[in-house]
């Protein structure tokens, strides 16, 4: 039986890191640094809009910016073509 993040990643789904800027609301001028990462769907990003929607209905920090990166895990393969074929003993 395959697990739930290989299913996913088999319907296209990547894993997503997003750096989250946010401000301490106590402290405006202090910029504070979240690590967010799950299995999501690139361009659209539905997983990831959802924590944000979450973020800005339960969490005092405003959101300052977000920068994400997207990895496909699983995909073709590269080939290459060898240039010899070399033996050892």
């Amino acid at each position: 039986m395959a697990s739930i993040e290989f299913e996913s990643q088999l319907k296209g789904y990547g894993l997503t890191t997003a750096n989250i800027l946010y401000r301490l609301p106590d402290h405006p001028a202090i910029l504070q640094e979240f690590l967010w990462q799950h299995y999501d769907l690139a361009p659209d990003f539905p997983e990831l809009f959802r924590f944000l929607d979450f973020w800005d209905r339960e969490i005092d920090g405003p959101v300052h910016s977000v920068k994400v990166c997207h990895k496909k895990l699983v995909g073709p393969t590269e080939w290459r073509k060898a240039k010899g074929v070399y033996g050892l003993h």
